[in-house]
């Protein structure tokens, strides 16, 4: 019978026997976080962030349209978001000093303060952390708490995300593939055959019993940490509300069409299925061929021609973003729930133009030159809606020609201390043990932005 656990990573023995470091309690508050990230850098200036007065080399070609919030404009590219302005908040002096794509993800993950690319992160990223801090509430619950929906963890041969010295148990649940198509199915969730559940339990049972003689000669008493991931894998594999809470299916029509039948929209979609049924951390990575040639938001000049490629992918972003946004507080969920919207950094001002190293979905053919912008940590937008926040406004700012943030500049440390401080935990006084057993600080820089620290 072809029944896995791949979805909790391994769960090997070695790997189940990592020290788990005492902790600070956290809430109680069953708080949400979904982070959509925007792999590869959106460009602050062609979307949330327009400059109409600066130069040509400088200026998007994009007209700055009005919001629902007077005062507040975001580019053509965004007209449904703009009509949910009220409902979201910009922070647009985000900066900080990784300008590759690994080094900018890793800052804003997991707060590393190192400026070069690294192969591997040397710390874990919040999602882990917060992860591993709420597995000790002692909740039961019917699906992980950390789920991957189209996971952020990898830029090409770098991995950008992961678990480092928590331990690969607290890694996501990792949903892959296009939730649009109609034969898209999550592996190993609800068992649908009762002859299938029940030779699952008998295995089960086989594994308990060698288990327990093992700890008999487990003179740290450690293998009993196998108990808490099994249960938990015998869980998603049983209980019929997690095959529900994935299935698409048992939603109408109308919002399936609101969110858009595509990948991203789908994938957003069973992000809010997910945090409803309970789940409080979730990624939604969105790229792949939604994106263009290059399948991402790497818009150099000599990937994409920035513009036709903003043009390109604006439909699907602005329609699903809106549509998470809308649905979290029409359903209610906005005071629990915080939703991030954000990318490593933004892209730079100056606009350049390079030949295409390649022709394909907003590419001019090789060799012909097209415009771009490169990347550009000095200064960028993310968007926050919902976690109780003050909505409808902006915060911070950059310059005249969206070059640097010189008002309310925010970093990765304040980030990342927002979302801590929405899911209940105090980012400045916990430690975690790294391999070494030496305790390190979850975040060692860094304050809650006042505006988005909720009510």
């Amino acid at each position: 019978m072809q029944v896995g656990m791949a979805g909790f990573g391994s769960l090997a023995l070695p790997e189940l026997l990592r020290l788990r470091a005492a902790t600070q309690p956290v809430s109680r508050e069953r708080t949400a976080v979904i982070l959509v990230w925007l792999r590869g850098g959106c460009s602050h200036l062609d979307t949330y962030d327009p400059k109409p007065n600066a130069s040509s080399e400088y200026r998007s070609p994009f007209k700055p349209i009005s919001t629902k919030v007077p005062g507040t404009h975001l580019t053509e590219l965004l007209p449904l978001q703009a009509k949910i302005a009220d409902k979201f908040t910009l922070l647009r002096s985000m900066a900080h000093t990784g300008g590759g794509h690994p080094a900018g993800s890793l800052q804003m993950l997991s707060g590393d303060p190192d400026r070069a690319d690294k192969r591997i992160p040397k710390y874990p990223d919040w999602m882990t952390v917060a992860h591993y801090l709420r597995s000790k509430d002692g909740r039961k619950r019917s699906l992980p708490n950390y789920m991957a929906v189209n996971p952020v963890d990898r830029y090409d041969s770098f991995t950008i995300a992961g678990p480092t010295y928590v331990g690969p148990n607290y890694s996501p649940f990792t949903v892959k593939g296009d939730p649009s198509r109609p034969d898209f199915e999550v592996p190993n969730i609800g068992l649908q055959k009762a002859a299938d559940e029940q030779r699952l339990g008998e295995r089960a049972h086989l594994r308990r019993s060698l288990d327990r003689f093992e700890r008999e000669v487990d003179r740290n008493g450690q293998m009993g940490a196998l108990d808490e991931f099994e249960a938990q894998a015998m869980n998603l594999l049983t209980n019929p509300t997690a095959r529900e809470a994935f299935d698409l299916g048992k939603e109408d029509d109308r919002t399936r069409d609101r969110y858009g039948r595509h990948r991203w929209g789908q994938q957003l979609l069973l992000a809010r299925r997910l945090v409803e049924a309970g789940v409080e951390i979730i990624t939604s990575e969105l790229d792949g061929a939604q994106c263009g040639r290059v399948a991402n938001w790497d818009d150099h000049a000599v990937n994409h021609h920035v513009f036709e490629a903003l043009q390109f992918r604006a439909p699907a972003f602005d329609q699903a973003v809106s549509a998470l946004i809308e649905d979290i507080y029409a359903r209610g969920l906005h005071k629990r729930v915080l939703v991030v919207v954000s990318g490593e950094f933004g892209r730079t001002p100056r606009i350049s133009t390079q030949p295409s190293s390649g022709g394909g979905q907003a590419s001019r053919p090789q060799g012909v030159r097209q415009p771009g912008r490169d990347h550009w940590p000095r200064a960028f937008t993310n968007l926050w809606a919902g976690g109780g926040i003050q909505t409808g406004g902006v915060i911070g700012a950059s310059d005249k020609r969206g070059e640097d943030a010189v008002d309310r500049i925010s970093g990765p440390g304040d980030f990342l201390a927002t979302i801590y401080h929405h899911l209940g935990i105090d980012a400045e006084h916990v430690a975690i043990e790294d391999f070494t057993g030496r305790p390190i600080s979850i975040l060692p820089h860094g304050k809650p932005i006042p505006e988005l620290m909720g009510s």
